[in-house]
């Protein structure tokens, strides 16, 4: 037969190297991850069909080449009682996912001891309290998620500090107390989510941000946080999001801010800060929302703030800033859908170059010292829904009327009415 009648199809090898792959890792699970799973969940108070003799094959359940179970993802399935420690049994665990559920009772002490090998780990939107366990052993983990529970300890320092390659860790909506753990930087340089939103924090805003080189979000608001903006924040360029609101932060934010070049989202609002806004922050073209309302900021705004050309929502309502807006250029924000200035000190007349913000809906000016007429362009916001104009010193209001009656959007209230906080969320127009 000639050498080349003998050779075997690639195709054919491919196939056969696809066969023995499969029948390699068909293994049934180990007897020991069997009966770690059965002992860990309640299979009657849920919704899981765990008929097979393999859990291998269970819903939920995946498993390497060995039989070891390496994924438990069982999201939404109504499991109830406690996480038992019987899931540190399962030495191979890759992936924890026991989110959206009924669970509750701390996380026991053993429970992560033996999972060295654990990447992810989901327990969010359940009901867990209590303290966390003193540390994770995995140095392979990289998602961390509590988020959603009732958590109300401290964050132990060496809770993570095995955590080399950790990239995201949610805390957000407990009831921790303390101070936001300043180690997490130290530890992994992958780090690209802090959510430390919406819990008990107190202290200030720990140092060492600046070392996250790949950090893009960074949240710690609705705590009780104090002190000033640290200023290795601004060193840490990867940022995309910083939303800090509803805390006693003060001071200045500072001109260095314009490092953060990638940022979209600022949201430090119902603050203590003060100063003047950056001189510079036009840098910032990429930024989306800028929600600086309730503070102590003053001074006029920075005419390079009208190059942030992607703004879609610009708050600074509730402080002391002031100058002649007539004098900005708001033409270059041709995405702005919400502004709000309300009560502040800012003169001049409502500037033409606004109607030119095509996709306005809602525009909240009252509270100033404003003054001339609205001018015929405004009819150009087709989009507008909100208007309020109150308490400055605007004329020829019944002219005014009759020029907004001709947006179809926009609905009016009567004088009674007009009393009391206006809230950009109604169709309504407030201009007396």
């Amino acid at each position: 037969m000639p050498e080349a009648s003998r050779v075997i199809p690639y195709g054919v090898l491919f196939l056969f190297f696809l066969l023995s792959t499969f029948i390699c890792t068909n293994h049934a699970c180990k007897e020991a991850d069997h009966n770690s799973l059965l002992s860990s969940f309640d299979i009657s108070s849920s919704c899981l069909n765990w008929s097979s003799s393999d859990c291998c094959h269970w819903e939920g359940i995946a498993c390497d080449a060995d039989g070891r179970v390496t994924h438990v993802s069982l999201p939404s399935k109504w499991l109830q009682g406690s996480v038992s420690s019987s899931l540190g049994s399962l030495t191979h665990l890759l992936h924890l996912n026991l989110s959206h559920n009924l669970l509750s009772g701390p996380l026991e002490a053993g429970l992560f001891l033996s999972s060295s090998h654990l990447e992810i780990l989901d327990l969010s939107y359940n009901h867990l309290s209590g303290d966390l366990p003193l540390f994770l052993s995995s140095s392979y983990i990289q998602i961390v998620d509590l988020s959603n529970n009732q958590f109300d300890a401290t964050i132990p320092s060496s809770f993570l500090q095995h955590a080399w390659n950790l990239s995201s860790l949610n805390v957000s909506k407990n009831h921790f107390t303390g101070q936001i753990p300043s180690f997490i930087c130290l530890r992994s340089s992958s780090i690209r989510v802090l959510d430390f939103s919406n819990n008990n924090f107190n202290g200030s805003i720990p140092l060492g941000l600046g070392n996250c080189s790949k950090l893009e979000i960074f949240r710690a608001g609705f705590n009780t946080l104090s002190g000033t903006l640290p200023s290795d924040l601004y060193k840490a360029q990867a940022l995309h999001e910083i939303s800090l609101p509803s805390n006693q932060l003060f001071g200045h934010i500072s001109d260095n801010i314009v490092n953060l070049t990638r940022l979209t989202i600022l949201e430090i609002y119902f603050n203590h800060l003060s100063g003047a806004l950056p001189l510079h922050i036009g840098k910032l073209s990429k930024l989306k929302l800028m929600l600086l309302h309730l503070n102590n900021l003053e001074g006029p705004l920075p005419p390079s703030l009208m190059n942030c050309s992607n703004l879609v929502e610009l708050n600074l309502g509730f402080n002391r800033l002031d100058g002649n807006i007539s004098e900005l250029s708001f033409s270059k924000l041709d995405q702005l859908i919400k502004l709000d200035l309300v009560s502040n000190h800012f003169s001049g007349a409502i500037p033409k170059s606004l109607y030119s913000c095509k996709y306005l809906k809602a525009v909240r000016l009252s509270g100033n010292d404003l003054e001339g007429q609205i001018q015929p362009e405004i009819v150009s916001l087709k989009y507008l829904s909100f208007l309020s104009l109150g308490r400055n010193r605007l004329t020829n209001v019944t002219g005014a009327i009759h020029i907004l009656m001709r947006l179809e959007s926009l609905s009016t209230y009567p004088s009674s009415r007009l009393v009391g906080t206006d809230s950009p969320m109604s169709p309504a127009l407030y201009i007396y």
